[in-house]
């Protein structure tokens, strides 16, 4: 999970669609793709606002393509 600004909106003319951009949406692309199977993964920014709410643990740093290196955290049960 990642958190900041997107733009989204209602794209087409016949079959409509709705969708989201913004470096946020890319950023959470790249999260998913280091995820782990059945491990809720924060970004920082996400952790921020939910950590005195749910108990987590530093996963580390993970290096995301086109991002640098992106601090994360796992959720714990």
């Amino acid at each position: 999970l990642h958190t900041g600004p997107v733009v989204a909106g209602v794209v087409g003319t016949r079959k409509f669609q709705f969708d989201i951009w913004g470096d946020t949406v890319n950023v959470a692309a790249r999260l998913e793709q280091n995820s782990e199977p059945g491990r809720i993964n924060l970004s920082e920014a996400t952790w921020n606002l939910v950590k005195d709410r749910f108990k987590t643990r530093p996963r580390g740093k993970i290096l995301a393509k086109n991002k640098g290196e992106i601090e994360m955290y796992f959720v714990e049960d």
